[in-house]
């Protein structure tokens, strides 16, 4: 293959890969020919993210000779022959990558160029009830339509035969588009500007029909819910904790985009969902059967787990499993996964899902997979592999928690939050410097993979602030395990000296914010145990060693660190009956931290400005000084804090306790 090929076929790639009317979840698939050689994406490689790489090597000759592969054996065995004859055809059979389960389709196609993705709009036409006549009346014979079908070798074997009708008609080598029903579109051309136009031929022809359709009529659709947010967050951690026996809770992940909202305030829409599934990446990302749930007029907690405790079981016993969508009638969609990017990835198909009913019934009606080849895909091993691929691989001591860390835009805090992240949980960085939140949650995600963190901004001083990004935590992970309260702030003076605004700055922050924080979250932990008895979570307050002890010319920082542990105390013995451990840490001096560090601003700073530290005349006499208190020799650093959480969060047996890590310099009697 020349360069100036792979280029284009990765530019084609990322081109529809990055555009989700054509692309979701990794879905759809390339090619390029090259004499008798064809270069197909390889399977579990995303078309966004395509590079010279993602791309198998086959021969194309042997890659036919793969349609011969008997089809009177069981479903399993044949597929598993055509599996292996694929395989057989790539031109480095010790490669691990496996070809596209499309690689077939594309090799019988004369074209240089094909593009098979799942374009929302073709598959509004495709799952339409009336989608043949419409594609016939619409586009005459110049595209080829394919009726639905088991993907693999039955489908290759309907194209070929397909494609040998076309031939008869003497017009072109290939045809510029095929539509399969209940699946998506295939795109063929010699050159990128082919392969763009011909998209366009099937594409706008299908918006104008839309667009000559009307919308949905209001009658047909029930109120959406009052208080929406607030019902989420009772809903989302609710599922979590009933989506699972043991373990981690699962990840929920909440959409209540217009089609979503359309398709939930329906009438019939539990019928609609219960016809069973559109496509093949519905059931691959999101099951078959989606859980419809209508709770009335209950808004209660209590009230709300009982329905969905009800619901859960009766689909188990109709399903033999789990949902992976749960829609609740006039609030929206709720994805379930065994990590955020799971369950995102599950709601994003799921909404195209929604989008293609809405086309599809302004089309004339929803045409949902035919039963027979609902089961096929159910048991594909193909399909299994791609969506094995897709799934986290995450590890360590907090694996599957969500935990959100306040003052995580840097110092402890953001080490605080890529430590966690490293073991294995989502991470909520939560910071006034939103900034500075967003720049280490893309580091996290650059280092353990999509959605595992995420940046809110908040002002732990202020009840709005916080409960604005607990409801983003709840949208977009369904709820918290964890919650670190590490923001602080401090401000050094004597007693003679405290302005009281600055006074007030930190008593606000460090122990107000404290409290606001815990109130706002507690409730969500607290659904969490109604739903699942067994499950306990975490609060942890950073505190310090100054709430252990009095801080000379430090008492407006020491008062609120005091006070903080007896919030710590008097919280444990409230929510205990919530399933919710309080702790608070009270880590020795953090030396290399900006509290202490910083040039401008820093402790050694002030300290050394208010004479705090008799006879100092450089910061390195006020820290050498501080060090020389510590009976370990050094300060504290974040592996230290780090064994404490982990401790704390291990643990079934403690709470209400304040945890010295001071390397001895504060010892508890």
């Amino acid at each position: 293959m020349t360069q100036v090929e792979l280029d284009a076929l990765v530019r084609i790639s990322r081109f529809y890969g990055c555009d989700e009317q054509f692309v979701i979840a990794g879905g759809g698939n390339t090619s390029v020919k090259v004499g008798e050689r064809l270069f197909v994406k390889a399977s579990g490689c995303a078309l966004a993210q395509a590079t010279p790489t993602s791309f198998v090597e086959m021969h194309r000759p042997a890659l036919l000779a793969a349609l011969e592969v008997s089809a009177e054996a069981e479903p399993s065995v044949r597929e598993e022959r055509f599996k292996q004859a694929v395989h057989s055809a790539k031109a480095n059979t010790a490669s691990s990558l496996r070809p596209s389960v499309e690689a077939v389709l594309h090799g019988l196609l004369a074209a240089k160029f094909v593009v098979h993705t799942h374009s929302t709009i073709v598959n509004m036409l495709a799952c339409c009830t009336k989608g043949r006549e419409l594609f016939h009346e619409i586009f005459g014979d110049k595209f080829l339509w394919i009726d639905c079908t088991d993907p693999g070798i039955t489908l290759a074997r309907a194209l070929r035969s397909a494609l040998h009708e076309y031939a008869k008609r003497g017009e072109k080598a290939f045809p510029p588009a095929i539509v399969v029903q209940n699946h998506g579109l295939i795109v063929c051309g010699d050159d990128e500007q082919e392969i763009m136009a011909n998209t366009q031929l099937v594409v706008e022809p299908i918006r104008k029909r839309l667009g000559q359709t009307p919308e949905a009529s209001q009658e047909a659709c029930r109120p959406a819910a009052t208080n929406p947010g607030e019902l989420v967050n009772v809903v989302a951690p609710a599922l979590r904790a009933l989506g699972t026996e043991g373990g981690a809770l699962r990840m929920v992940a909440f959409d209540d985009s217009p089609a979503v909202m359309e398709l939930a305030r329906r009438h019939d829409g539990a019928e609609t969902v219960g016809c069973g599934p559109l496509t093949p990446d519905q059931i691959v990302y999101c099951n078959s059967y989606p859980m419809w749930v209508d709770l009335g007029d209950a808004r209660a907690p209590e009230a709300v787990v009982a329905i969905l405790r009800d619901s859960l079981a009766d689909y188990r016993a109709r399903h033999s499993g789990d949902p992976g969508i749960v829609i609740v009638a006039g609030l929206g969609l709720l994805a379930l996964g065994a990590c955020a990017n799971d369950a995102r990835t599950s709601a994003m198909v799921y909404a195209d899902v929604a989008r293609v009913i809405s086309g599809a019934r302004r089309l004339g009606g929803v045409h949902h997979m035919p039963t027979d080849k609902r089961r096929f895909i159910e048991t594909w091993e193909a399909e299994a592999y791609r969506r094995n691929l897709s799934r986290s691989k995450a590890n360590g001591r907090v694996k599957g928690k969500v935990a959100l860390v306040t003052g995580a835009a840097q110092g402890f805090g953001r080490e605080i939050a890529q430590d966690l992240a490293a073991q294995g949980a989502h991470v909520v960085l939560a910071d006034v410097n939103v900034q500075g939140a967003q720049e280490t949650a893309q580091a996290i995600i650059a280092a353990n993979g999509a959605n595992r963190a995420m940046a809110v901004a908040i002002d732990v001083t202020n009840s709005s602030s916080i409960i604005s990004a607990v409801d983003q935590v709840v949208r977009a992970y369904g709820g918290l395990d964890v919650l670190v309260s590490n923001a602080g702030i401090l401000r050094a003076a004597s007693v003679y000296s405290q302005s009281e605004r600055d006074f007030d700055l930190v008593t606000a922050v460090n122990y107000k914010g404290y409290f606001l924080c815990v109130q706002k979250v507690a409730p969500i932990l607290a659904v969490q145990h109604m739903a699942r008895g067994d499950y306990r979570s975490d609060i942890i307050q950073i505190n310090s060693k100054s709430g252990l002890a009095g801080s000379n010319k430090n008492f407006a920082y020491a008062g609120g660190k005091f006070g903080g542990i007896g919030l710590t105390q008097s919280f444990a013995l409230e929510l205990i009956s919530d399933g919710v451990k309080v702790n608070s840490i009270c880590p020795g001096n953090f030396f290399d931290g900006p509290l202490w560090s910083d040039p401008k601003n820093g402790l050694f700073v002030q300290y050394l400005r208010t004479g705090k530290v008799a006879g100092a005349k450089t910061i390195e006499d006020v820290r050498r000084a501080y060090e020389a208190k510590v009976p370990m020799g050094r300060g504290c650093t974040t592996p230290d804090v780090m064994k404490a959480i982990y401790y704390l969060i291990d643990q079934q047996y403690e709470t209400g306790q304040a945890l010295p890590v001071t390397g001895g310099q504060v010892m508890l009697n």
